[in-house]
């Protein structure tokens, strides 16, 4: 009975994840009905864990991976941090009138995609164009199965696999910027900067010099394969604005403040920095691309079966509702779906080799050996019980108190329902 009940669980992991991906979609088809459910469906899910907690045989282990959770978190937060600064740079170096002019790149994933509409069934493309699910999906569903420890639906802790989701998260985007960074690219949406970005019209002075001279005329790429050296003329273009920013002046160069006005206002960097958004060049590679394939590689290794195949179908479909409304083009979802796969395959060893629960499991194991065989002739049930549980929770070779347990379940569970529900509003709008 015991087994048909955890088995039960496990199989309620791949149906909660259906439910809240649908009743999400019902905001576009059915915003009553979505009004309805879906605080219905996050109140029972958030219950189910509160509910579980106690219950929860493996806290000791989960206090082992606290640490590396924290140092995870603070690399994401700093690869974030680094991500968006670099965002706003790469297009306010270039200024709005590049942006407005540059035309899109030739991509053969869009002219496919506008071809099989014209030869698809329009019920398969209307499914096709359908917002199924965006980033925050994949975000909840992460967590979701962060969660499903709880319930034994994949293996504890929980912490240590939220900590390799947001370290091998941080890496890749700590690639994504050097990527991004190396060559600028136009975006497939030339408006984009316009609507997005408060930036001069004219380049960065450092381009006035290197690029600018060098655009368009094959003459002058010529003479500069010949000298090696930028000697052509700086064209006539206004002064750049430099506001008093105070410690954050170095600032100015990279973010390209449009106007002076808010000079007096200590955190005017931080609110030309929030307008970034998500770029509006084409960042290679996809962002969005990265998190989708990151969850989808976390629930492949942990919770095979239906629910990892049908996340990578949505996965597939992320990618080409990117090409198709010119969020991205091909290639940046291309290559963000073998970056994320590498990724997750290459830390998944320098992580198994720091993780010594196995390793520990097997050194206390031997040392109860002996104790164990004789507990079992002596059918000692309750005394057998007793070392498996020790063995099962391992913390320098014993378990911490249950009141350091009990405080520490509880700053976990409101932590992690805290960090899904501002992962859920900051994300909301894609």
């Amino acid at each position: 009975m015991a087994n048909l009940g955890v088995s039960s669980l496990r199989g309620g992991l791949g149906i909660a994840a259906l439910c809240y991906v649908g009743i999400d979609y019902l905001r576009r088809i059915a915003p009553a009905w979505h009004a309805t459910l879906q605080p219905k469906l996050w109140l029972v899910l958030a219950l189910a864990a509160i509910c579980r907690a106690p219950f929860y045989p493996h806290w000791s282990t989960e206090l082992r991976s606290v640490l590396p959770f924290l140092g995870s978190l603070l690399f994401m937060l700093v690869a974030l941090a680094l991500e968006a600064t670099s965002v706003h740079f790469v297009t306010a170096l270039l200024g709005l009138d590049w942006h407005r002019t540059a035309s899109p790149l030739p991509d053969t994933g869009q002219w496919l995609f506008l071809a099989l509409n014209e030869k698809l069934p329009m019920v398969v493309v209307q499914v096709l164009r359908a917002p199924i699910i965006g980033l925050h999906h994949y975000l909840m569903l992460f967590l979701m199965l962060a969660f499903s420890v709880l319930f034994d639906c994949v293996k504890a802790p929980g912490l240590g696999l939220g900590a390799r989701y947001m370290f091998t998260m941080a890496v890749g985007r700590l690639l994504r910027v050097i990527t991004f960074l190396s060559t600028i690219l136009p975006s497939a949406r030339p408006w984009c900067a316009s609507v997005r970005f408060e930036i001069p019209n004219h380049p960065h002075p450092w381009l006035q010099k290197y690029y600018v001279p060098y655009a368009s005329d094959p003459n002058m790429i010529r003479q500069l394969l010949r000298e090696d050296m930028s000697n052509a003329p700086i064209g006539d273009y206004p002064a750049e604005i430099i506001p008093e920013w105070g410690r954050m002046k170095f600032l100015v160069n990279i973010l390209r403040p449009s106007s002076a006005a808010l000079s007096d206002d200590g955190t005017s960097w931080f609110s030309t920095l929030k307008r970034t958004g998500g770029g509006c060049n084409d960042l290679i590679y996809s962002g969005h691309m990265l998190v989708a394939v990151l969850t989808a590689m976390a629930w492949t290794e942990a919770y095979p079966g239906w629910t990892s195949a049908g996340i990578w179908f949505l996965v597939l479909h992320s990618a080409q509702r990117e090409i198709r409304e010119r969020h991205h083009y091909s290639v940046d979802c291309v290559v963000a779906i073998y970056v994320g796969i590498l990724l997750w395959r290459t830390i998944n060893l320098f992580w198994s080799s720091k993780d010594r629960s196995k390793t520990l499991r097997l050194e206390q194991l031997a040392q109860i050996e002996g104790r164990l065989v004789q507990a079992a002739k002596d059918a000692d049930l309750e005394k057998v019980r007793e070392m498996l549980n020790e063995l099962n929770n391992p913390i320098q070779g014993h378990n911490p108190a249950k009141r350091v347990l009990w405080g520490f379940a509880t700053v976990v569970i409101i932590f992690s329902l805290g960090i899904g529900l501002l992962a859920f509003t900051l994300t909301a709008d894609g």
